[in-house]
């Protein structure tokens, strides 16, 4: 016998699916809806018949900007996002990767310039063989995804 948990349905608003698996609270950082009043639900390392495991994020009452649907792209290029209205999918969001993002992450290298003085960190993205590669602009140091914490 099979046994399934249901996730509530949204009325309104946006489901990010299909996350790669420990990606979710990235989002939600980048998003910042830990200071949001939106109601969320977040489900982490689900079972996925085509991933083996996924993370999932639903937001109510909020539809994100094309720029950040692009920002997930960083974090999860296989990520499917789609707007809800009436609690039917209304919209399913065509994303990119971003070439470039400011203010969205902390430089890992401790002698950058960005830990000293008051500029905004800006990094330059590239996908080098199905991994996300940043630069940063000051340091031009290369980091994996992974290694780049996201600015709170």
């Amino acid at each position: 016998m099979s046994e399934t948990l249901p996730v509530s349905a949204i009325k309104n608003g946006t489901v990010i699916d299909h996350i790669a698996p420990g990606q979710a609270l990235r989002i939600i950082h980048l998003l910042g809806l830990q200071n949001s009043t939106n109601k969320v639900t977040i489900g982490l390392h689900l079972p996925s018949k085509s991933m083996g495991s996924k993370d999932l994020i639903k937001i109510e009452s909020r539809i994100l900007s094309d720029a950040e649907a692009n920002e997930i792209v960083v974090f999860s290029p296989a990520a499917t996002i789609n707007v809800i209205r009436d609690f039917e999918v209304q919209e399913k969001v065509r994303t990119r990767l971003p070439s470039s993002m400011k203010r969205v992450f902390l430089c890992p290298n401790s002698a950058c310039i960005t830990h000293s003085e008051s500029v905004a960190s800006y990094f330059y993205i590239a996908e080098d063989r199905k991994q996300i590669k940043l630069t940063c602009h000051y340091c031009e140091k290369s980091f994996d995804r992974d290694q780049v914490r996201v600015s709170i």
